[in-house]
């Protein structure tokens, strides 16, 4: 974390500086898409997206350890004690976890409701027992908690034109969009881990299973099956990110520049994995440097015009605004001027 964005957010006490500044490293060693997007924020901002992302990546690497020394039941015991801190951080500021502070202090500033962030901790202790989803409707429930929470933390701390709640269901589904994606993404990574995200349902529609990614995996071969089945999850979720599109206008002027970034950013690895033939199997997807670069630029421009238009119009609130000059006096009237009468 810079000093300049701590300065900007207010943020004083050295222990919780350094709090956000470890939220800050973990965002940009694990969500380099998003974190590049972030620095479109307002600096005031990004103190408290990273302290949302941090402790997500936290719990998440908590859940993904390929460390052989760690087991589920090693793991479920680091969740519940990091449930345990989470759950005091946010009654009262105390603890000595970095994240937890950062998060608790951001939850705070921004009246985040505690909720979205219990319902997230019980989506990463699902995935120590949870391998695969019978449907879509069962994945959509696991991912309110993993996904959607987490565009649900953001609103308060990006702001809105709109009344929350009317921009709450884009916001959730923009959240649910980024999940798919990485889903879609990572389905070698996440069946090495023995998890299967694509639903078992959509998988049968096209003649595929779990074994059947198994064995792909293994022999390093592509088959029609689970071809026609990833595609089929692409427009799954590329409808979501349609689902999600309103919700960038209802946002704070200039908070819109990192979401629109961010959500081309991410629909760009869709891309790259239709054109690498879908073969997700075998290797994650990769979003040239060069269009990462090009939408980074937009987004500066379009941040760039934002500000401009805020400082503006807050520059006219200042202004204050001259009396309307008076009307001059009616001339006196004549006596000797014969009153009129009006005939009935």
């Amino acid at each position: 974390m810079t000093a300049r964005e701590l300065d900007a957010a207010g943020i004083t006490d050295p222990v919780l500086r350094a709090a956000y500044h470890r939220c800050r490293e973990l965002n940009a060693a694990h969500g380099k898409t998003y974190f590049l997007a972030t620095r479109l924020l307002p600096a005031e901002h990004r103190p408290a997206v990273h302290a949302l992302y941090g402790f997500a990546r936290w719990a998440d690497d908590i859940v993904d350890s390929t460390d052989p020394g760690i087991d589920d039941s090693l793991r479920g015991t680091r969740l519940a004690a990091l449930q345990q801190r989470l759950c005091s951080g946010l009654r009262r500021p105390s603890g000595d976890e970095p994240v937890v502070l950062a998060l608790a202090d951001t939850a705070r500033r921004y009246a985040i409701d505690h909720r979205h962030f219990h319902d997230f901790m019980t989506a990463m202790r699902s995935d120590l027992t949870v391998t695969d989803y019978p449907t879509y409707a069962d994945l959509r429930t696991y991912m309110h908690g993993s996904a959607a929470v987490i565009g649900l933390q953001m609103l308060p701390v990006l702001g809105t034109v709109v009344p929350p709640e009317e921009a709450e269901p884009h916001a959730a589904a923009l959240g649910v969009a980024f999940q798919l994606t990485n889903f879609l993404r990572d389905v070698g990574e996440d069946l090495d881990r023995g998890r299967v995200y694509l639903p078992a349902d959509l998988l049968a529609a096209h003649g595929a299973d779990r074994e059947l990614l198994r064995r792909c995996r293994e022999a390093g071969r592509q088959d029609r099956r689970v071809l026609a089945a990833l595609r089929e999850f692409e427009a799954l979720t590329r409808s979501v990110y349609e689902d999600a599109r309103p919700g960038v206008a209802m946002l704070d002027p200039v908070s819109r520049p990192c979401i629109r970034t961010a959500y081309i950013l991410y629909g760009s690895i869709l891309d790259a994995v239709a054109r690498d033939g879908y073969a997700v199997l075998h290797r994650r997807a990769v979003v040239p440097g060069r269009k990462r670069a090009a939408v980074a630029a937009e987004g500066l421009v379009r941040l760039a015009a934002a500000r401009l238009r805020h400082r503006v119009r807050s520059a006219e609130a200042r202004t204050p605004v001259p009396p309307a000059p008076a009307a001059p006096p009616a001339p006196p009237a004549d006596p000797n001027r014969p009153v009129s009468k009006e005939v009935a």
